[in-house]
């Protein structure tokens, strides 16, 4: 990949970190970003705001952790660099609190399957992984537990991670996640809600193989791709 590539891929972050605040995923400088790059990652850097953030700001990180950059890479680095390390598939992670997500995650609950839109997260669940602070090797384990066999997870009293083979599917995700939250609230308050059984999201789940945004190749990354979502489709 060229340096024409790797400056579309920063401008393509920092898109989507406003896209993120813009479509209610994050408020202020708490969510992160990072897409695969050569042997590591690009990834937001800590503490900036999203409206003053430039491609030029995005820290090139190591997988080992290690980066030079004037500034810090994201507190969360760590779990960022362990999935794509762990995962091959992954190219992209988004990690955000939005508030439906984040409730589920303050109760510390799973999310079942409510609706068939759950097999985009890659199974019948949305795990809840259990609580440790921000930053630590502790956290970054539980969400690579969370994470097993699925795309996306939550962490307890803390927000979600949605993973893709590039930013508009892991944005996408992230997007379907807060939404089945949400359905799943509003279900809660009106009575009981019905499960699906496993065999209908494994059906679904056969169905979903190029299921989501299409894919571009990094430099044709188009504008606006954040607000695109697969439910349109046919449901």
């Amino acid at each position: 990949m060229s340096a024409r590539d790797e400056l579309a891929i920063r401008r393509s972050i920092v898109e989507a970190c406003r896209e993120m605040n813009s479509v209610g995923l994050n408020q202020g400088t708490s969510g992160n970003i990072s897409v695969r790059w050569r042997e590591g990652l690009l990834i937001t850097p800590s503490g900036l705001p999203y409206e003053r953030m430039t491609a030029e700001d995005i820290v090139a990180m190591q997988l080992d952790g290690t980066c030079e950059h004037r500034l810090k890479p994201s507190s969360e680095w760590r779990f960022h660099c362990d999935i794509m390390k762990a995962r091959a598939e992954v190219g992209a992670i988004v990690h955000a609190h939005p508030v439906y997500a984040t409730a589920f995650a303050i109760c510390r609950k799973d999310i079942p399957a409510v609706h068939y839109m759950i097999a985009a997260a890659g199974g019948p669940t949305i795990r809840c992984g259990a609580y440790a602070s921000y930053g630590t090797a502790d956290l970054s384990k539980i969400a690579l537990a969370a994470l097993e066999g699925r795309k996306a997870c939550l962490l307890a009293n803390h927000g979600m991670i949605t993973t893709g083979p590039d930013i508009a599917k892991a944005m996408w995700l992230a997007i379907e996640v807060e939404t089945l939250c949400k359905q799943y609230a509003a279900a809660l308050q009106i009575g009981k809600p019905h499960i699906l059984p496993d065999d209908e999201i494994a059906r679904t789940l056969e169905k979903f193989s190029s299921y989501g945004p299409q894919e571009f190749e990094p430099s044709k990354q188009p504008t606006g791709f954040m607000r695109f979502s697969a439910r349109g489709e046919n449901g």
